[in-house]
């Protein structure tokens, strides 16, 4: 049996995570639908639910990383700001950094680690 270790991220203000790995996660969705509800449409999650973890981001950091448009005739939609395309990128960047530096860790933590329930 392969034991399978990982290390995540999140960037925590105060009490609330600003960014980790799914939020990072529904900004790459967004910038490939245009939309929320088809990003949380793809990701399996409610609109609500997608809605809330914008709001999150967007209480979070000085500028809003998502703003959507109005509806109507044209049908709304959103889009990852610039600094929603920096921050994202900042992130993923600091994950496999901060993966490549662990990854010798890792790997002798899950040679500790129980391979069978009964063990």
């Amino acid at each position: 049996m392969t034991t399978k270790v990982a290390l995540k991220l999140r960037l925590l203000r105060d009490d609330e995570v600003a960014v980790g790995p799914g939020k990072a996660d529904l900004l790459d969705a967004i910038v490939q639908t245009g939309s929320i509800s088809a990003a949380a449409r793809a990701m399996g999650m409610s609109y609500r639910r997608a809605w809330l973890l914008v709001d999150v981001m967007n209480r979070n950091f000085r500028e809003p990383l998502v703003r959507g448009a109005a509806g109507g005739r044209q049908g709304g939609g959103a889009s990852v700001t610039e600094a929603g395309l920096r921050v994202l990128e900042q992130f993923r960047a600091m994950e496999a950094a901060a993966l490549a530096a662990a990854q010798p860790h890792l790997d002798l933590l899950a040679l500790q680690l129980r391979t069978d329930p009964g063990e």
